[in-house]
């Protein structure tokens, strides 16, 4: 099919996509009417102004509350002065600035090449991914973190390195996933940056623990390892390895301890195969692939993480990979195997997240030069990596301006980031697992169910 030749053209594809996106988030997915910002919202609200503890606040005819660690609330604190419309549309505010960062610093320049019909087409396509619905739909804080995280990445890649660390500290003290990164940080042998992350991480822990001292000492001390606070383990939202585990019937954690440090193990081997590279975007996502592996929930809108690995597929030359992995996850494909996963169907299709995760940990292409386009002395949207001593050449600098994509300005101007050069994981802390019957048809927009 070939692509309009005309602007006319061009702008009823556009409004054609538009229509079929918003005919499918209508009908097929479904509407969360930002329940996990009502649990912040009411939680927040509760603790501020009637005295009650964070912790115990549910919200009304649920079993859902806070389980975020303390900080996360802390930093919430000003959603207090919001009614819940007000908070709802701050935080939609937010979630469209991150992902306008995150986007910005996957593509780099080359959204400049796209024009507004590729920026169009672009946000249709960014509009079915499910982690991204779900993440919008739920109030989710995902997006923010990931933003967080990859600001990082970019300084850490373009030799930044001043500040780098602080991002990753905050959001690993938002909700604990995140800290993963502090561990490539150290496999990177960026001790400052290790040092920064984890400074900022304590100190924002600590403040938390002198403005909430018991719900600090009640989250540390209980609710962290309370499983059942978050959810059913075999809910087919969870899609990590402890899922996969749970929807088997296998309660036994050690198999689940083996599976963990099975998978840290191909990713400290892999992670550490790009840092040598030079190759920063490939080692961020894969961390935040085994993020989303090893923690004990993973729910769908937490997938947000594996946009950094699209990235790397289409940089490295292989964007229909990347374009029929990303496809599988705009379909909601798990949610048919909702009320039963048993059997054969059921093993590989309520886990089908979680294969495209694992497969994209095994095989993400790692240390791979970015593809050049034809005509074109450099593709602007390369994420090369940088050079090492034991492989030095010289590199073009572009002459385009502007803020560059992850590792690009260290392959264009030659900063040295070699081996030691460049850029723990506990239970996660989310508060929208389901712990009781969805309704009949967990498809449709008309039910309400948090994953």
């Amino acid at each position: 099919m070939r692509a309009p030749a005309t602007d006319r053209g061009r702008l009823l594809l556009v409004l054609a996509a538009g229509t079929a996106v918003t005919v499918f988030t209508a009908t097929v997915p479904l509407l969360r009417d930002f329940f996990d910002l009502r649990v912040y919202h009411g939680a927040v609200g509760t603790w501020v102004h009637h005295g009650g503890r964070l912790y115990d606040y549910r919200v009304p005819g649920t079993t859902y509350g806070f389980t975020y660690p303390p900080f996360a609330a802390v930093a919430m604190l000003p959603m207090a002065l919001l009614d819940l419309r007000a908070a709802i549309a701050v935080g939609l505010v937010l979630n469209l600035a991150a992902l306008a960062v995150v986007a910005r610093l996957l593509t780099g320049r080359a959204w400049r090449r796209c024009g507004w019909y590729g920026c169009a087409l672009g946000a249709c396509a960014l509009a079915l991914f499910e982690p991204l619905r779900d993440t919008f739909s739920f109030g989710q804080v995902n997006l923010l973190l990931l933003a967080l995280v990859l600001v990082d990445a970019w300084l850490l890649a373009t030799g930044r390195e001043r500040w780098a660390g602080a991002g990753i500290g905050l959001a690993a003290a938002v909700k604990l996933t995140p800290a993963l990164f502090i561990g490539l940080l150290l496999l990177a042998r960026r001790g400052r940056a290790a040092a920064v992350a984890t400074v900022v991480a304590l100190t924002a822990t600590g403040f938390a623990a002198l403005v909430a001292p018991d719900a600090s000492r009640f989250y540390w001390t209980d609710a962290m390892w309370d499983t059942t606070r978050v959810g059913r383990l075999d809910y087919v939202s969870n899609q990590s390895l402890q899922g996969i585990l749970a929807r088997l019937g296998e309660p036994d954690r050690a198999v689940w301890a083996v599976a963990v440090l099975l998978t840290l193990a191909v990713w400290a081997v892999r992670a550490r195969r790009a840092v040598a590279a030079g190759d920063w975007a490939a080692a961020f996502a894969l961390t935040g692939l085994t993020a989303c592996l090893v923690s004990p929930i993973t729910w769908v809108h937490h997938l947000v993480w594996l946009l950094p690995s699209f990235a790397v597929l289409v940089r490295t030359g292989h964007p229909r990979i990347a374009g029929a992995l990303y496809a599988v996850l705009c379909t909601s494909v798990v949610w048919l195997w909702f009320d039963d996963a048993s059997g054969i169907d059921g093993f590989l299709g309520s886990n089908l997240y979680t294969w495209i995760t694992l497969g994209l940990l095994l095989r993400l292409p790692v240390g791979q030069p970015a593809v050049a386009r034809p005509n074109r002395a450099r593709n602007a949207n390369a994420i090369e990596p940088a050079p090492s001593p034991e492989a030095p050449r010289t590199a073009q600098v572009s002459s385009q301006p502007g803020p560059e994509v992850l590792g690009e300005t260290a392959a264009a101007t030659g900063i040295a980031s070699g081996p030691g050069r460049g850029f723990t994981l506990s239970a996660s802390s989310e508060p929208t697992g389901s712990t009781r019957p969805a309704a009949p048809n967990p498809q449709s927009s008309s039910a309400r169910a948090s994953s």
